[in-house]
């Protein structure tokens, strides 16, 4: 069972102490306007949990490509994916700060563009900070949440925001793009609206037998859609599906989904590229069990049941 203790600090060797103090903000967000307020501006915030607030960044979320409600398998940014990912890629880190919850450390910190000077929000994971597990190879985690985002990818799935391998203040691991999200609400409350992208979300994580799709793993972005996270125990090669996405077990898979997977399955050179990347990040055995089990989708298009209570992840309730 994972380890859901709250993350201190100072356990972390040579972490630096400084405090991160940021403030979201849209790049192109305008207040004033009739019933408009300022997000920043909280009547009931006790002035003590604001530190420094004069000398706050202003950290910049992503700009979002306004899709239209059905939209949901389009990118949904306005700048490119290369133009994101070489920000993530090329952009200088500055301080971190702890995320507490969670069984490895995940840090969240401003990164500097010093193409325009402009600082985002960044999602860093290092492999020196990954908790041995017995059934996942010690230090592969960050390659894994990669390789699902290049899997996305592939299949013009763009559920996870981008994500890249670099190195950071602690070493090589993950850098991923930190997307804006309603806090106030969570899978249970908003499933039943968007089961088109969570039947996308549960066929992705039977192909890449995703061990840990929590509830919190499944995030209504302030775009009206799904944002998926948290990918790092995937691609094993025995069975490990562990999820809260079951409302559709038994169920066909829907014609669009099946269509995407076969396109992928059938484009002979876009297969080869993602499983040539793919065997960069896993081991070769890894990538012939993602293969299999997309063609095992193919030949039978049904959402897997649920046959084991170890296919139920903690905190399903």
């Amino acid at each position: 069972m994972p380890n859901y203790e709250k993350r201190s600090q100072d356990e972390f060797e040579d972490i630096e102490q400084e405090s991160l103090d940021f403030e979201l903000v849209e790049v192109s967000q305008v207040y004033g306007e009739a019933g408009d307020e300022d997000p920043s501006e909280d009547p009931d915030e006790d002035e003590d949990s604001v530190e420094n607030e004069e000398d706050a960044v202003e950290v910049a979320l992503p700009e979002l490509a306004g899709l239209a409600a059905g939209d949901s398998k389009a990118w949904r940014f306005k700048s490119s994916e290369e133009e994101i990912t070489g920000l993530l890629e090329r952009g200088t880190f500055g301080g971190l700060k702890l995320v507490p919850w969670g069984s490895n450390y995940t840090f969240i910190a401003p990164l500097c563009d010093e193409q325009d000077g402009q600082l985002y929000a960044v999602i860093y994971k290092p492999v020196r900070g990954e908790a041995p597990l017995w059934d996942f190879p010690n230090g592969t985690l960050y390659k894994r949440e990669h390789a699902a985002y290049l899997v996305s990818r592939a299949l013009d799935w763009n559920f996870i925001p981008p994500v890249v391998v670099r190195e950071g203040p602690h070493g090589v691991g993950t850098v991923q793009l930190f997307v804006d999200v309603d806090e106030k609400v969570q899978y249970y409350d908003f499933r039943d609206q968007h089961v088109k992208e969570l039947k996308r979300i549960a066929v992705f994580d039977y192909i890449t037998n995703n061990a840990d799709r929590k509830a919190g793993h499944c995030l209504l972005g302030v775009d009206g859609f799904i944002w998926g996270i948290d990918h790092g125990l995937c691609f094993n090669y025995e069975p490990k599906l562990r999820t809260v996405i079951w409302e559709f077990a038994g169920e066909p898979i829907p014609e669009d989904i099946y269509n995407d997977l076969l396109e992928l399955a059938t484009d002979g050179p876009r297969l080869h590229q993602l499983t040539g990347h793919l065997g960069e990040l896993l081991t070769q055995r890894e990538v012939n069990t993602f293969i299999s089990r997309l063609e095992r989708l193919l030949q039978n298009p049904i959402f897997p049941g649920l046959t084991s209570r170890r296919q139920i992840p903690w905190g399903f309730f």
